[in-house]
């Protein structure tokens, strides 16, 4: 059967009169055939959004020629752009501390061709989970981190990250119940690839035990947010987020078990959504094409 590479294109410009009719004329041009796309204008923030999924059905349009002569278009139009090979699976580090569930969440969607990812390692600031790891055949690093660490150590500990990110060529960093708090240089080198799951319907009952926080209240819905890691806690861009009812019937513990179902329905939809190149950032919000 012949087949033929794909990519997909991710745009953000401007609004301006033009910028589908270009796009799509160019690839027709080079012998691309367009599978799907989706696009959005925000009335806000006067900016254009745009994901194509295509085929290159011409067998002389080469990779490097035609990411040179789209960025001779993009740059008339002053576009922010990326062109991904559909075919290439994005290279995931996994981080986590004590709590296992949306690390066995992942690891199995990882393992039953669900999410289509690498994952060369995980890293902890514990032993919990390093069977775990190896049942999966994937690499553990055990980087501990005392409570109250002094910011020597930290400073330390999170460059043994990096350097397992550089060196595995991680295109995207996920903590799954990853409980340290990283630092703002951290969460720079990190900016737009690393994604944090928060136990809380943001931005309610942030901090320390937020179930308890939330039983405390006769809350009706609980919830998760997935969203990107930035130097202001909690504060990223957001991704995912879903809710489930509760009532006066459940207790503290109760409503934690339910709330960890959501979290890795939550961070398992976000994580998809960044490998399939499905979010754009549009200042502190995200576009995120279904």
């Amino acid at each position: 059967m012949l087949t033929f590479p794909e990519y997909i294109l991710t745009i953000s410009c401007l609004d301006q009169r033009g910028i589908v009719h270009r796009v799509s004329g160019f690839l027709a041009e080079h012998g691309c055939n367009i599978i799907d796309s989706a696009q959005f204008g925000d009335s806000h923030s006067k900016l254009f959004f745009m994901r194509v999924h295509f085929a290159v059905d011409d067998g002389g349009v080469g990779d490097a020629a035609l990411r040179a002569n789209f960025a001779a278009l993009a740059a008339t139009m002053q576009m922010n752009w990326q062109l991904h090979d559909a075919a290439k699976k994005p290279r995931m580090l996994l981080m986590v501390s004590k709590i296992g569930h949306c690390l066995n969440d992942l690891l199995f969607r990882y393992k039953s061709g669900l999410l289509p990812v690498e994952i060369p390692a995980i890293v902890s600031n514990h032993t919990d989970f390093y069977q775990l790891a190896a049942s999966y055949n994937i690499p553990f690093h055990h980087l501990p981190l005392a409570a109250g660490a002094a910011p020597e150590a930290k400073q330390v500990q999170e460059q043994r990250i990096l350097d397992i990110i550089a060196g595995e060529n991680i295109d995207l960093v996920v903590l799954a119940r990853y409980m340290q708090i990283l630092s703002p240089a951290m969460c720079e080198a990190l900016r737009g690839r690393a994604i944090n799951i928060h136990h809380s319907f943001l931005p309610s009952f942030k901090g320390a035990k937020p179930y308890y926080q939330a039983h405390d209240r006769g809350v009706k819905l609980i919830g998760a947010t997935a969203h990107f890691v930035t130097g202001e806690l909690d504060e990223g861009p957001i991704i995912e987020q879903d809710v489930e009812r509760v009532d006066h019937s459940m207790g503290p513990d109760t409503l934690t078990a339910i709330g960890r179902d959501v979290e890795c329905v939550v961070l398992a939809r976000a994580v998809k959504c960044f490998v399939e190149h499905r979010i754009l950032l549009n200042g502190h919000k995200t576009v995120v094409f279904k």
